[in-house]
């Protein structure tokens, strides 16, 4: 449970972010996809959702979108909205604050988008406190962890099932290393999703 939905005391070190949008008087989740775009993934999600007409939200790597800015047209022309995951993937605790801006910087020209998650949902105090004057920091309520070769795409449907909640920001991830969960497990958790009442919105830009 620490990974796939973040503790109290964890949320608490980072007040300015994002972990959960609950509504009142309906039950909404927002589906989100990391680390993209990328063509051997991406495309295939995109016409996932439209099949089930959802739309989510993209937290793009710069670099990925300086090889393939033809992605990036492609999730804003079907209706999505996209965030900034930094130029390179970024773990902030690698890094210095200023070495981490610059790359936020250079991927925001690139992406252009008031929108922001950390990689791996990790960054200094420093770099948080920089980075929330210019932008919405996302963070999650829900990791599906698609990406772990140990799970089979049921036991990623079982944590959707388990944590999810109104108001979940559910992370998925558009990269060759979800690939394999991921096609099994993304028609399977919006259609638990939808029976379970569910409505999808995007993350306002």
């Amino acid at each position: 449970m620490l990974i796939e939905q973040p503790p109290l005391l964890y949320r608490l070190l980072f007040p300015e972010a994002v972990w959960r949008l609950k509504q009142r008087r309906r039950k909404v989740v927002y589906l989100t996809f990391d680390d993209g775009p990328i063509p051997e993934v991406t495309p295939w999600v995109l016409d996932t959702l439209d099949r089930y007409g959802v739309r989510a939200t993209f937290f793009m790597v710069g670099d990925n979108v300086r090889r393939h800015p033809w992605l990036l047209e492609e999730v804003r022309r079907r209706g999505h909205s996209f965030g900034n995951h930094t130029m390179h993937h970024l773990q902030g605790m690698k890094v210095t604050a200023r070495t981490y801006w610059r790359d936020v910087c250079e991927a925001d020209g690139l992406i252009d988008s008031p929108l922001f998650r950390p990689p791996h949902g990790i960054m200094r105090w420093k770099q948080a406190a920089a980075i929330k004057h210019h932008y919405n920091i996302i963070m999650y309520d829900l990791v599906t962890r698609d990406y772990s070769r140990r799970l089979t795409p049921a036991r990623v449907v079982d944590n959707v099932r388990r944590y999810a909640r109104n108001g979940s920001i559910i992370v998925f991830h558009d990269s060759l290393k979800a690939e394999r969960n991921l096609r099994d497990a993304l028609p399977a958790a919006i259609e638990w999703l939808r029976d379970e009442g569910y409505e999808f919105l995007t993350l306002p830009m």
